[in-house]
Parts: structure tokens; sequence; C-alpha cells
């Protein structure tokens, strides 16, 4: 068995008590985070080396962005892709190394672009920056050759049942068709499986982000913007997956809640 998880921390240094809890809690094999907001001599490594996650593959940013994979099983770093184009730090590949069936498995850690507030590249630049990095993405994607696992903040909740109010919703970045297109184009690209579709069919409620703003949650008006999608093949592994919504209840949290997904290896 392997266990993955994969969590928008929204800065490591900050909730790293929140971590250390979630991996007592539940114990996942790997575990990526996005948005860690610091750099990679900032990360703190030994708190979570002393857990048992002594492999590691940081790729940070001063102040911003920045993503990190952590395991209990051994792994190298496989890749960092800057599908923006502009030296953000928004990706980190591994590939495990461990003996067994899980040897060469490749799993992508993501940070997609939020895309500011306007759907509109014409007025919004960093909307238009999202979509590129989309496309650029699909474009990677259809090159893959290797069962891989891709997960992260993907910043789209791509089926009306992804948001709260699916007409609401239909002009604010994030549930747009133009993105749900684009990343219906990466998905599509290499055929990945959704497992949080899979695991919790549509149109069962499956949110993993909320506002921190009281009332959003307060009326349960979350989105699905945290995904985890597998090669066909590494799908067909997939025994469980779970959102462990308990974190958004903890003092000071983050905005998003992790997800896990169990395979079969």
């Amino acid at each position: 068995m392997l266990s993955i998880a994969t969590w928008n921390i929204n800065s490591v240094r900050l909730r790293i008590d929140q971590v250390v809890r979630m991996l007592g809690d539940h114990a996942p094999d790997i575990l990526c985070l996005q948005e860690i907001k610091c750099q990679e001599h900032q990360f703190p490594a030994q708190a979570l080396a002393d857990l048992g996650y002594v492999h590691q593959a940081v790729h940070g940013q001063k102040g911003y962005h920045g993503v990190a994979t952590i395991g209990r099983v051994p792994f190298r770093e496989f890749g960092r892709h800057d599908w923006q184009d502009n030296g953000e730090a928004r990706h980190v590949g591994v590939e495990l190394t461990g003996p067994g069936a899980q040897h060469g498995l490749i799993v992508e850690n993501v940070y997609i672009p939020a895309g500011g507030d306007t759907p509109d590249r014409a007025i919004n630049p960093k909307f238009g920056q999202k979509l590129d990095f989309l496309e650029r993405m699909a474009r990677w994607a259809d090159a893959l050759d290797r069962p891989t696992l891709i997960v992260g903040d993907f910043n789209v909740a791509p089926l009306e049942c992804d948001v709260y109010d699916h007409k609401a919703l239909l002009k604010v970045v994030s549930h747009t068709p133009v993105e749900v297109e684009s990343l219906d184009r990466l998905r599509d690209a290499h055929g990945f499986v959704d497992l949080g579709r899979r695991f919790i069919p549509a149109p069962d409620r499956n949110y993993s982000w909320w506002s921190y703003r009281s009332y959003w949650r307060q009326k349960d008006q979350g989105r699905r913007l945290d995904h985890m999608w597998a090669s066909p093949e590494l799908a067909s592994q997939a025994t469980a997956h779970r959102l462990v919504e308990d974190t958004r209840r903890w003092d000071a949290p983050s905005d998003h809640i992790p997800l896990v997904t169990e395979f079969d290896l």
C-alpha cells in the first residue's frame, strides 16, 4: 500500500504545527505541499525529518508560491517546470526509487496560478498567464509515457457541482468556461483520471477550499480547487480517497484542506 496526500498549506512555517498534526493523524507515505511561501533554506526540513519524512524535494521562493514534496519512502527529484515562464516556484516532480511496484512512479506536485480577479486576459494579465500555464501543461502531458500522479492546487473547479452555486460563479475566476476547457485539455492530453470524482461521484459534495470570510464557512460555500489525477493504469490501483476536512476547523487554518489517496502498489 502507498498513501499520497496533497495540501495547499498557505505558509508552511506559519502552519508547521498543523502539518505535524496532520502527519500524525493520517501518516501518508508522501505529502505534497503547495504555497509553502518560503525559500528552500527556510523550509522546516528537520521538524519533518524528525517525523520520518527524511526524503524531501523543495522548490521555494521568497514570500510567495513554492511547493514541496516530503516522504517516508525514497524518491529523487525528477524535475521543475516553469509553465508560467516567469521563474515562479510552482512545480516539483519526484520519481519513487524504492523497491517493488512503487519503483519508478512519478508524482508531480503543482500549484497552478489563481488568475487574478477578472476573467479577461486583455485587462488582467494574470488570467492570461493562468490559461497559458494550463496550455503549456497540456503540451507536456501529451508526451507522458509513464505512470504519473499529478496533484495540487489547480485553482479550477471544473464541474457544476464543484462549486456552491454554478450560475453565480460562471463569471468568477476558478469556474469560468474558458478555465474549465483549458483544464479539460490538460486532463485529456494524457487521459488522466480524476480520482476525486472517481471515489466521490458527481454531484456529491466535494469541496477543498473555503474563503476565510466566516459567512462562507457557515453557509458551506466551498469550491473543489484541489485535485489528484492519475494515469489510467495507476488509477486502477487506487483503492481509497478521502478529504481531511477537520483541518479547516483548526485554529488559524489554511483555506484549503488535504486530500489523501491510497494505492495498492
